[in-house]
């Protein structure tokens, strides 16, 4: 079903300060995933070139969106001891790390006192969400652009309190 709803890379071209994004699932089940990730079950092979195929796009977007002066973080809620696909994830994250973006870790456990939105999201300049949606086995159903001054201020502060409490890539154990 095609979306006439912005795509990330368009908001994030289109932003001038901020773009977080708030993970809080414990696996993804996208499809553009699933190969990479059966080889990595299956071999421990992963793909953290930043110029590959696979990578490139996401990586020039990050790289040029920071080189304008805008902040790029991403923090991940995880259930511990973590999936199989968060290792997958923890992984290959220094790709994000060489675009550009912070990363951090929340374990679960960590964020009970923290009101969450119910869904995935980023977040443009505190104002502009756009809402991930997925199935129960992690499969992308759909997004949602809003600008409703009440949910971007609920996604701000927990983005915020969350990343407070997180732990950086660099410093965060797989348990």
């Amino acid at each position: 079903m095609p979306s006439s709803e912005p795509t990330i890379a368009e908001l994030m071209r289109s932003c001038s300060r901020s773009a977080v994004h708030l993970e809080m699932r414990d696996r993804y089940g996208t499809a553009a995933e699933a190969k990479d990730f059966q080889v990595w079950l299956d071999t421990g092979r992963l793909d953290t070139d930043p110029g590959s195929s696979e990578w490139a796009p996401w990586v020039a977007l990050v790289s040029q969106t920071v080189g304008r002066g805008v902040s790029v973080r991403r923090a991940r809620i995880v259930s511990e001891p973590v999936t199989d696909y968060i290792r997958y994830e923890h992984a290959s994250t220094v790709v994000n790390l060489q675009a550009g973006e912070e990363v951090r870790w929340l374990p679960r456990r960590r964020a009970s006192d923290i009101a969450l939105p119910g869904n995935d999201f980023w977040l443009f300049d505190n104002q502009v969400i756009r809402w991930g949606y997925f199935s129960g086995d992690g499969a992308i159903v759909g997004h949602e652009v809003s600008e409703d001054p009440a949910a971007a201020k609920l996604c701000s502060e927990a983005f915020g309190a969350v990343w407070d409490r997180a732990i950086p890539h660099d410093q965060y154990t797989i348990r």
